[in-house]
């Protein structure tokens, strides 16, 4: 016979595994699917089979689950931490954007953030450049680079400051080709602002610094609707770059 506790846990998992579930399909659906979606679908069936048996399960057991599950919410929050704590003061010479999914030959939401947070930058440092990094992705028309130079135009930064890289498919590319092409137009040296969404900051930040780049992160926000998914992939792919470097 379960306690009222235990019911109101049961129910409380189930509802949080439907909401999980629901909501990595729905991304699936309207957006570009990857690893995250799968990921949290898979973790949406682990909560509902742990809640559905639960009650067969001993107090040793329900203990060491909540320890596991701890391990991958204090992993989560440690990036999101490190990826608001941007310490930028406004006297960098150029901003990176790094690149994401276009709709068509529209920026994509999580890429609009990016966008978004460089201009706010940008209108306070009247002296920097920003470079938009991001070569054509498979079914694309335009590379992500002319889109964020499209969308950065449209919103009033001048297209004297812009400069595009066009080539790299990956963030590792994008950081590296920044770099020569900065490298060409700031000869002297530079300091730059590397922006990217908040989940992304470590990863990204810490590539930056291992190709000799001097940056200084400043994290876009992730929509709330897709947090799950996306610090999911993260955490994975943080993994594989401690492992393998890459």
């Amino acid at each position: 016979m379960m306690t009222k506790f235990a019911q109101l846990a049961k129910w409380a998992l189930l509802l949080v595994g439907a909401a999980l579930f629901l909501n990595a399909v729905a991304l699936a659906i309207n957006t570009n699917m990857h690893h995250g979606h799968i990921i949290q679908i898979i973790l949406s069936i682990v909560v509902t089979t742990y809640a559905l048996l639960m009650h067969k399960f001993s107090r040793k057991i329900h203990i060491t689950a909540i320890a596991l599950s701890s391990i991958p919410a204090i992993f989560a929050l440690s990036l999101y931490i490190y990826g608001t704590a941007g310490n930028h003061n406004f006297t960098e010479d150029v901003v990176i954007v790094l690149g994401a999914g276009l709709r068509g030959e529209e920026v994509g939401g999580h890429l609009a953030l990016r966008l978004n947070a460089a201009i706010e930058y940008l209108e306070q440092n009247d002296n920097a450049l920003v470079i938009v990094c991001g070569g054509l992705g498979a079914a694309q028309t335009i590379t992500e680079a002319e889109a964020m130079f499209r969308y950065l135009t449209a919103q009033g930064i001048a297209a004297e400051r812009i400069i595009k890289e066009e080539k790299s498919t990956t963030t590792q590319e994008n950081l590296l080709f920044a770099k020569e092409i900065l490298s060409e137009h700031l000869p002297d040296g530079f300091r730059a602002v590397l922006i990217t969404n908040d989940f992304h900051i470590y990863r990204a930040s810490t590539m930056a610094r291992n190709i000799g780049l001097d940056i200084v992160p400043l994290g876009a926000r992730t929509p709330g609707s897709t947090l799950g998914v996306n610090y999911l992939r993260e955490m994975f792919a943080v993994m594989h770059f401690w492992v393998f470097g890459g």
